[in-house]
């Protein structure tokens, strides 16, 4: 992806030199569960529920050289940030919305967040109840290593579809998606499910625009189907439990991840994201 190094964004906030402490309640497995159902229901069940998590088992704080080593990639989010918003701040408009910018915290082992806390092992994720995208930097070497998806536009394909969920959050999907879940438990999953893709369609609308401005470079397209298909629920369930439950789905199957983002990046119109 052809980008300008250089300069950070005003919406970036860097908890990075903040290492996170040692929780007593839940532990991370626990943890993760929650946050996930306070993602899904917009409110924060830690407080609900009167419980703390686990949080990070290493709560050292950034030292000055680590913080050198990623500053070509603070960098890099802090344009694909930049950039995926001013995109978005342009089409809103064109459907009767308004758009508000949404904040990127960078932090390291753990943090706070609105939606209770915020730690590595649970990868990036947006909370719709502080307008806020929240990942450890360390989730992209992850990307590379674990999941086999390299590449500059693999990880702006993870920036891009975090924050479709904030437009998802200004169109007000987000809400009547938990609404539905509410009355209809048990097709929760399959819910979150086509919100997932939309947001992947979202994010494919968003590279369209950078094929049309000449930041794409050859191979990049490719990069991000590679990283939306390495993040499919079957890949995922294959690679950590040896088998696949497609009743458990919460984000998308490698295929229509990877489709979906296809389908957003050939029509550059939001439009064709209604996946619900």
């Amino acid at each position: 992806m052809r980008w300008t190094p250089g300069g950070r964004s005003p919406n970036l906030e860097d908890r990075r030199s903040t290492g996170g402490g040692v929780g007593r309640g839940l532990g991370v497995g626990g943890t993760v569960v929650v946050l996930a159902l306070s993602l899904i229901f917009g409110r924060n069940l830690f407080s609900d529920l009167g419980v703390s998590p686990a949080i990070g088992a290493s709560g050292a704080p950034m030292s000055a050289a680590d913080s050198a080593a990623e500053e070509g990639q603070v960098q890099f989010v802090s344009f694909v940030l930049d950039d995926v918003q001013n995109t978005w701040a342009k089409i809103l408009p064109n459907y009767g919305a308004r758009f508000t910018p949404a904040r990127l915290v960078l932090f390291r082992n753990s943090t706070d967040s609105g939606c209770g806390p915020a730690q590595s092992v649970m990868g990036p994720f947006y909370c719709p109840i502080d307008e806020r995208v929240y990942l450890d930097l360390g989730f992209f070497d992850e990307l590379q290593q674990r999941f086999g998806a390299s590449g500059d536009f693999a990880r702006a394909y993870v920036l891009a579809h975090e924050l479709g969920h904030h437009v998802q959050h200004l169109l007000g999907t987000d809400t009547r998606v938990r609404q539905l879940q509410e009355s209809r438990p048990a097709a929760a999953n399959e819910l979150s499910v086509r919100l997932e893709l939309q947001a992947d369609c979202y994010a494919g609308v968003w590279a369209h625009s950078t094929d049309q401005r000449n930041l794409l470079e050859k191979g990049d397209v490719d990069e991000a189907l590679n990283a939306a298909s390495a993040v499919g629920d079957d890949r995922v369930q294959q690679r950590t439990t040896g088998h696949i439950n497609v009743d458990s789905f919460t984000h998308g199957s490698a295929a229509q991840r990877s489709a979906s983002f296809k389908r957003g990046f050939e029509s550059g119109d939001p439009r064709s994201c209604n996946t619900l």
